[in-house]
């Protein structure tokens, strides 16, 4: 759908605003806002600045907080917010960590608070700042070495100049995009829903098919195992120990040091790098050739199967060819077979099964964190299928997990493409580019 653009527009004097309608004002942030330091009190929720969802509303408990934030205890130290202020987060405003607020509270203290002067349209502010342009504007106005070091300073931010409509076109464009943007975030959420239920449809197939077979008519037995049920009577049940295996955990802090750490050396692979079954590495968690010879013990092999021993326990991957020679990290096991009764890519199959996740968490160890014991592991309760079925099983899971990695990226590219539309058209509508003032609900 395509959308009218206003009949006369005027140069904005402001390179990346560029043409605005004619009779729109462009004025700076600090003729619009002040400054404000203003302490809070004990009795006020502290409020919380994303750079997705701009201020929160409420207070919001630990688990829901980004893991980089951390909360002082000495409540006295924040500052106070209003309805209607502008609250940035000075070393991420240029990534977006800003937002308008909509109840009383605080903020850190490290955060830069802005009160309208007079009756300014600080949500409307806030969309015209989330505009690619604009968030690229700030970057500019930060002072820093790196990005990593930037900071967005009041004195800065307040010269920036932004556009605005005239009041009653505000509550248009505000309608509008409410209207607009709730159509396109109903079909991200239907997406979203549709990746779910493939990822529950995913691990349905491959926990039938480590647990019971390919084969619908094979005759079946009960397995001893309340949690596994019946397998087929011609597989057997023993533990891991049973098996010719190496279990080793990964290095401890005393052979692995964060000053060691480097950009794009060797990857040291953790429980947060195994998703789904394969090797995701962090480029920023790797390191130097000569510190991955020192820890040559800890080297993956193609055919190993690195465990999650800590933390999120049953997360797992199958090490390739490609990950070959890349590290165990501290939280993470290494489970090596050592003959070919056990077919690895099977196996890693099996061990992900959410119901092996379950057990392992029932018998972890640690106050504040999971942890996993090799001893623990060794004792796990394994079905065993001939060789040559598990190869067919592990071959099977392969073709069908292909089906579902092909469809859940068609949902994630139609998610992407309507987040891109999202943000092109709110960024036309706050800039003038369309308008939007005769369009009917």
């Amino acid at each position: 759908m395509s959308f009218p653009r206003y009949p006369e527009y005027k140069d904005s004097g402001v390179e990346w605003l560029g043409e605005v309608p004619g009779h729109w004002e462009v004025k700076r942030v600090g003729a619009l806002f002040r400054e404000v330091n203003e302490t809070g009190n004990e009795s006020l929720p502290i409020l919380c600045v994303s750079i997705h969802d701009g201020v929160s509303d409420r207070e919001l408990d630990e688990n829901e907080m980004d893991r980089k934030v951390t909360r002082s205890d000495d409540r006295s130290k924040y500052k106070k917010v209003r309805p209607g202020d502008l609250v940035y987060n000075m070393m991420r405003a240029w990534q977006g960590g800003f937002g308008a607020v909509s109840v009383e509270g605080m903020v850190s203290p490290a955060y830069v608070v802005a009160r309208p002067i007079g009756n300014v349209p600080t949500p409307v502010v806030e969309q015209l700042l989330r505009t690619p342009n604009a968030v690229e504007e700030m970057r500019r106005y930060s002072r820093g070495v790196t990005d990593f070091r930037l900071r967005l300073y009041w004195d800065e931010f307040k010269n920036l100049s932004i556009v605005l409509p005239p009041e009653r076109e505000q509550t248009a464009i505000a309608a509008f995009l409410d209207r607009e943007t709730a159509k396109i975030d109903a079909l991200v959420a239907e997406q979203r829903r549709l990746i779910e239920l493939l990822k529950e449809k995913r691990q349905a197939v491959i926990s039938h098919a480590v647990t019971k077979g390919l084969n619908p008519d094979a005759p079946m037995k009960d397995s001893g195992i309340e949690w596994l049920g019946e397998v087929p009577t011609h597989w057997e049940v023993k533990p891991l120990r049973r098996f010719s295996c190496l279990v080793q955990s990964g290095p401890f802090g005393s052979q692995l040091h964060a000053d060691e750490y480097v950009r794009g050396g060797v990857p040291v692979i953790n429980p947060t790098n195994m998703v789904e079954g394969s090797v995701v590495p962090n480029d920023e968690i790797t390191v130097t050739d000569a510190v991955a010879n020192r820890l040559s013990h800890q080297r993956l092999r193609a055919g190993d199967v690195i465990f999650s021993r800590r933390g999120e326990l049953g997360r797992c991957a199958l090490i390739t060819e490609t990950e070959e020679g890349w590290l165990c990290g501290t939280g993470s096991m290494i489970l090596r077979l050592h003959q070919s009764e056990y077919h690895a890519g099977y196996l890693s199959h099996f061990l992900s099964l959410g119901v092996m996740r379950q057990y392992f968490q029932s018998y972890s160890i640690g106050s504040v964190m999971d942890s996993l014991s090799s001893a623990t592991l060794l004792c796990t309760p394994m079905v065993v299928p001939p060789i040559d079925e598990q190869g067919e099983i592990s071959a099977f899971i392969g073709r069908e997990s292909a089906k579902f990695d092909t469809l859940t990226a068609e949902a994630q590219r139609a998610i992407d493409l309507l987040q891109e539309r999202r943000t092109a058209l709110i960024s036309a509508a706050v800039t003038g580019q369309i308008d939007v003032r005769h369009l009917s609900v």
